[in-house]
């Protein structure tokens, strides 16, 4: 049973994603405790509301060294919804731009569609390839947010894997779904809130830890 730590930075309703967690077959805790978070098997970073205060968050309990820190080892780490934007370089909202984690370069910005926000399911564009969504590439998953990752800047380096980009479409508007960067992952959507589908995802992503860790 892998060992997942789920950030408790103040994000509202973490308890969902701990509970999705758990019965997708890990062993849970969620705390913002640097030494648990560090040794655990994943990270979970869940983000909803704000880009600007979702950032507070986290560097307000140092999710961003500890974040930086499990990345520079390997370590995995899985961002959900403002847990994904926040992995870019800015978020604009409200006409205020914040720096972000900067772990992939771009910037967050609003949906262009004639409907905002975008709620409800959704079906997504998945690669060939793709580990996180094995057996599920044809299913809705639900997604709640006003902004998103609407391009992907990062150019593949050798010998290094290149990233896999999942996308989905609100209105005429293409976004970044889901990433698949090594050991950084992250969803736009929320798997906990995606029924059976989610928690496949879930299942998918604990299933490579192992593979990850060694």
């Amino acid at each position: 049973m892998s060992r997942v730590v789920v950030l408790d930075h103040g994000s509202g309703n973490v308890r969902s994603a701990v509970r999705a967690l758990e019965a997708a077959g890990a062993q849970v805790e969620l705390t913002a405790d640097h030494s648990a978070a560090l040794a655990a098997d994943g990270l979970v970073v869940p983000g909803v509301g704000a880009f600007a205060a979702t950032m507070h968050q986290i560097r307000a309990v140092g999710g961003d060294r500890l974040i930086e820190q499990r990345l520079a080892g390997g370590r995995p780490v899985l961002g959900i919804c403002v847990g994904l934007q926040v992995l870019f370089e800015y978020g604009t909202e409200h006409g205020q731009r914040v720096k972000g984690l900067g772990q992939w370069p771009g910037e967050i910005t609003r949906l262009d569609a004639e409907v905002v926000p975008h709620m409800g399911w959704n079906t997504v564009d998945v690669p060939e390839g793709s580990r996180l969504f094995t057996g599920i590439g044809a299913e809705r998953f639900y997604f709640v947010h006003s902004y998103a990752a609407r391009s992907w800047d990062l150019q593949p380096l050798a010998p290094l894997a290149e990233p896999l980009i999942t996308w989905s479409k609100h209105g005429g508007d293409r976004f970044i779904a889901a990433v698949e960067n090594g050991a950084l992952t992250a969803t736009q959507f929320h798997p906990e809130k995606s029924g059976q589908a989610g928690l496949r995802l879930l299942r998918n992503w604990l299933d490579t830890l192992p593979e990850l860790a060694a």
